[in-house]
């Protein structure tokens, strides 16, 4: 059973930027004073704070840290401290004196302005909320210096703040925030608030520490799969290995046999047993004698997955962009095409999927690490066949997400397993099962057709096939026939192409699929970038000068192809390598996400065809930038995830089955493998863009550009094929 996103948007009015800003209830940066709000914590231990909610952002108690109610959540990317200071920033506090906590599952409070529901993903969090939480923390500082003002009787205007205390110059006299904040709570919310300009900064811009980490460091931090309530019980699960399969028949006798396993829960698709603790859980299942009835996908093959997608790439698309008459102009002179394909991709976060769920008495309690709270919330809720309002959401920290806890899939299969259960009961997949059973990443098969004229590209026709992940996860999003994210990073390409053709052709498979990071820009960045490369070689031009002749009309484009390429020593030889004695180098730009990036990797090719990356450089126009820190921090662990993804990473289906199960067979970069990765930022006052999935996106082109250097083998289906390399010697 998968929950239907659409069912959280059902009914809502359409949310504008204008809406969210203005209007009710639902002003961000500066919602109803006085609203107490039903706060969920980051910490299930967490202690309620008294004082008063100032907005439903601000929350500033009597004593102690401002509460920032965080409308993203954290999930290893650093949301906890640069939300924190861009609310800190207008507010005149410090980042010690802030405390952040998860937002509860409120679609109208919390909705993404850019998604318009609530939900972490797309690289969107720093474009999303920078402005609502600066709105926000001027909004509850204007509040604070009015109270201080009327206590005082003085003109507010005159007043001063600093690390939470409002001052009187004139007599010197001072109140802490905690102090103000149940008078300043029942004034009327200002209609307008002045933000303080970039030479005004003291937090924004700087790098900062992050506040999550003396917890992780010391382990104090509750992860979702750490929690622990009163009589609680742990269940291991178990799907069927056949896409679509579904139980025939289970003799549950050895595993109630098995020391600490209390019950066996056997649903349509899925068997769970029930125990005091995980470990007797796993034995109990793995006692099970499960009979399964395959379906119609016993026979399913990733050759026939692959045939079939290469057969619906020929059909008829949709326009997603069209300027000229490409089509046209293809049909005279000197053609370029090629294809590329990338395979079905995991999520392998490193806090495997869990959840803890109690039902009881009509209402339901669950401890969760979520990305899209409010779906969660409406998933649990129809299983159980009860109002939202009975779903209580308790979010924590995530152990990686990377778009696959973008899903309430697992929310709402621990909610049928609760449901059978007396007590609360914390369902955790095996690494086996959170592979096996994932929302993988789309097949992709991009076509690409150029026309060059004098070094120039003068016709361009880019066809794009995968699934609509939109279609399924937020049906109003996908309109006319087009995925905006499939075709993210094709229909602007920062290149003068001339006349442009870009289409979309919609296929899906019975393989579930869903966001996984970078998602469209990751097919199309892909086989842009190498087929850039394959038309350099073929008419004898440097890859790089060929790109700066596209991006005469594009300077934050060209700014990073060239800060990337200067800082690399593009022109000089890829340095010699004792991994391999056929050495590369090669380049990569995008624009996706709202910035540019471009990047440059060093790479060394043994006889046998294993690649080694051996050096990275990446430089990056994320407009303004929040937390330094935080942004080369992001791009370093994108890199690494895309490393992964370009060199060893696929899934694989045979017989109706994924193939892979374990770290053994889905590789992650080890340490023996990890390049020098150099990230140098561009300043720019544009407005902040995002930087969670870049990273993973334009390595992989990069290294790829550089294996064709090396070898003369362009890579068309990712990951790197050693056989076909070692062929090249």
């Amino acid at each position: 059973m998968r929950h239907d996103p659409e069912d959280a948007y059902r009914g809502r009015p359409a949310l504008t930027r204008r809406a969210l800003l203005r209007g009710g209830a639902a002003i961000l940066g500066g919602l109803v004073i006085g609203i107490e709000l039903p706060v969920r914590r980051a910490r299930a231990d967490e202690p309620a704070a008294a004082g008063a909610p100032l907005n439903a952002f601000v929350h500033v108690p009597a004593e102690g840290p401002v509460r920032l109610i965080m409308p993203a959540v954290e999930m290893g990317q650093g949301v906890y401290t640069s939300q924190a200071m861009c609310l800190g920033e207008e507010l005149d506090i410090g980042l010690d004196q802030i405390t952040a906590i998860h937002a509860p599952a409120d679609q109208a409070k919390y909705g993404n302005p850019l998604f318009v529901v609530q939900a972490t993903g797309g690289s969107t969090t720093t474009m999303a909320w920078t402005e609502p939480l600066r709105q926000a923390g001027a909004t509850a500082r204007a509040l604070l210096v009015a109270a201080a003002g009327a206590q005082w009787g003085v003109d507010p205007a005159t007043l001063t703040t600093e690390n939470g205390v409002v001052t009187d110059p004139a007599s010197g006299r001072t109140l802490t925030y905690g102090a103000l904040a149940d008078r300043a709570a029942g004034l009327p919310p200002p209609t307008d608030v002045t933000l303080k300009s970039p030479d005004q900064f003291r937090l924004i811009g700087t790098p900062a520490r992050r506040i999550d980490t003396p917890d992780k460091a010391t382990g104090t931090t509750v992860y979702g799969i750490d929690v622990i309530r009163p009589g609680m019980t742990f269940a291991a699960l178990m799907a069927s290995p056949v896409l679509g399969g579904k139980v025939a028949h289970v003799d549950d006798a050895p595993a109630l046999a098995q020391p600490g396993v209390r019950q066996v829960v056997v649903l349509d698709d899925l068997v769970a047993v029930v125990a005091d603790n995980t470990w007797a859980a796993q034995q109990g299942l793995a006692a099970l004698d499960i009979a399964w009835a395959n379906g119609p996908n016993a026979t399913l093959s990733q050759a026939q997955l692959w045939a079939d997608i290469e057969t619906a790439s020929k059909g008829p698309g949709v326009t997603a962009q069209k300027q000229g008459d490409a089509l046209a102009k293809l049909g005279e002179g000197t053609l370029f095409e090629a294809t590329y394909e990338l395979p079905f991709l995991a999520h392998t976060p490193m806090e495997p999927l869990n959840c803890t769920v109690h039902v009881r008495d009509g209402a339901c309690d669950v401890w969760v690490g979520t990305q899209v709270p409010g779906f969660c919330q409406m998933g649990a809720a129809k299983v159980l066949g009860i109002d939202p309002s009975k779903v209580t959401i308790n979010n924590h920290i995530i152990g990686g997400g990377f778009g696959r806890r973008l899903e309430a899939d697992y929310v709402v299969t621990a909610t049928r397993i609760a449901a059978k259960v007396d007590g609360p009961v914390k369902v955790i997949w095996s690494r086996e099962e959170d592979i096996k059973q994932d929302i993988f990443r789309p097949l992709y098969h991009d076509r690409l057709k150029a026309r060059v004229e004098n070094g120039r590209i003068t016709a361009w026709h880019h066809r794009i096939t995968g699934a609509s992940i939109l279609a399924r996860w937020l049906p109003p999003a996908f309109k006319d026939g087009i995925d905006g994210d499939a075709v993210d990073g094709a229909i602007d390409p920062p290149y003068a192409v001339g006349d442009i053709l870009v289409e979309y052709i919609r296929h899906e498979s019975v393989v579930p699929v869903g966001f996984w990071r970078g998602v469209g820009p990751n097919s199309s960045v892909f086989s842009i970038e190498s087929f850039l490369d394959r038309i350099a070689k073929n008419t004898a031009v440097d890859p790089v000068a060929f790109r700066r002749g596209l991006l005469a009309d594009n300077p934050r484009a060209l700014g990073v192809l060239n800060a990337a390429t200067a800082k690399a020593g593009w022109g000089t030889p890829a340095p010699a390598s004792p991994f391999g004695a056929r050495t590369g180098r090669g380049v990569a730009l995008m624009h996706a996400f709202g910035s540019y990036l471009a990047c440059v990797a060093d790479i060394a090719v043994s006889d046998p065809g294993d690649v080694r990356v051996t050096r990275v450089v990446v430089a990056a126009d994320v407009g303004r930038v929040i937390n330094p820190d935080t942004v080369v921090a992001q791009i370093q662990g994108g890199v690494t995830f895309g490393l992964a993804t370009v060199l060893h990473d696929k899934v694989t289906i045979a017989d109706g089955r994924v193939e892979q199960s374990n770290f053994h067979d889905y590789r992650l970069i080890r340490i023996d493998e990890m390049p020098a990765i150099e990230v140098e930022l561009i300043a720019s006052t544009e407005k902040p863009g995002g930087i969670g999935e870049p990273g993973t996106v334009i390595v992989q082109p990069a290294v790829a550009n550089a294996i064709f250097a090396a070898t003369g083998v362009p890579l068309t289906r990712m990951p790197v094929d050693a056989a076909l390399l070692a062929k090249a010697v």
